[in-house]
């Protein structure tokens, strides 16, 4: 497509985003023999999957004691692509506009695209890593201070510093635990937000913790050498060398663009009724990025498959009425 092509052809679903959420709906919606669009705006499937953490394992889909995130994606993409979905990659969406009861219309950075119903599974939208705020960190960024770990292997023999008490950063402790030298993590607080099971594994393992510590400063000349720690209780500070720094502590999202588009949002995300649909008739949202109303929100990738069939099968229902809104077991479906 070209900046300024109109693809004309409507279909029954497109799904923005190409996450495991958007993929696994990919895929369901072939199943409920829907004409299928996926609109990703990176230039890859997996979202946060493949772009942040590719080789990072994920132990809590059905299936599997452990995956990495590339293989768990590539199964997710090969069981999407059973149905010949149209794929559109490199292309972020815009604007939603509603032009009848059975018709949207989508405008990406390369073009107009139509479709009966959306279904947004855009993950957490727009996100930017949190950073530590210390300028003798910053200096480094790229230098040994790293926000993303895209090859777990580019730190084979080194001594690791990762920050944060979150599944992220205890994920990261031990995933690379048997590649580096030497892994030390830092947390300022006792208490940690990951999964028990992970947490056990981390005090079980040989890491070194660090609690209640917090990075005051980093040192080197053309690369991050020297981390020093402040004890947040008694103020002790210990310098240690490193090689690398990865600072897990969290996301900014920005969701705000949602409210352009007139769909209703609060701090979780886009808010979804039962159905998965948004306050905008024919759009539906689920994954992350969506926030059912009166309901826990729990980010897991097993909740928002969930959600995904959900979304799928009533999107079915709403541009056709007479259609089931449960199909039957795809145990008893010939694919």
């Amino acid at each position: 497509m070209s900046l300024r092509d109109v693809d004309e052809e409507v279909y029954d679903i497109t799904i923005v985003g190409g996450g495991p959420v958007g993929l696994f709906a990919t895929f369901y919606s072939g199943i409920r023999n829907m004409k299928t669009k996926l609109i990703e705006a990176l230039p890859h499937l997996g979202g946060q999957l493949s772009t942040l953490y590719p080789d990072k394992y994920i132990r809590d889909v059905p299936g599997y004691t452990k995956i990495l995130a590339r293989d768990f994606v590539k199964k997710l993409e090969e069981q999407a692509m059973q149905f010949n979905p149209t794929i559109r990659l490199n292309e972020k969406v815009i604007a939603l506009r509603r032009l009848d009861e059975k018709l949207i219309e989508l405008e990406t950075t390369r073009g107009l695209h139509y479709s009966k119903t959306v279904l947004l599974a855009t993950g957490m939208g727009a996100i930017s890593m949190k950073k530590l705020g210390i300028p003798s960190v910053d200096r480094f960024e790229g230098r040994g201070v790293f926000y993303a770990v895209t090859d777990k292997w580019a730190f084979k023999g080194k001594k690791v510093m990762i920050v944060g008490g979150g599944d992220s950063a205890v994920d990261w402790a031990l995933n690379l635990k048997d590649v580096a030298s030497e892994v030390m993590l830092v947390h300022r607080r006792a208490g940690f937000r990951a999964q028990e099971a992970k947490i056990s594994e981390l005090f079980h393992s040989n890491i070194r913790v660090f609690i209640p510590y917090v990075v005051k400063d980093a040192h080197g000349t053309e690369r991050l050498e020297v981390v020093t720690l402040t004890n947040i209780e008694t103020g002790e500070e210990i310098t240690l060398e490193i090689d690398s720094l990865i600072p897990q502590i969290g996301y900014e999202m920005n969701n705000s663009f949602y409210k352009s588009w007139g769909l209703d949002v609060d701090e979780r995300g886009i808010k979804v009724n039962e159905k998965m649909e948004t306050s905008v008739p024919g759009i539906f949202a689920a994954g992350d990025v969506a926030s059912p109303i009166n309901s826990i929100k729990l980010n897991l990738i097993t909740m928002g498959l969930a959600q995904a069939i959900i979304a799928v099968n009533c999107a079915k229902n709403y541009i056709e009425p007479s259609a089931p809104m449960f199909p039957g077991y795809t145990a008893n479906l010939r694919l």
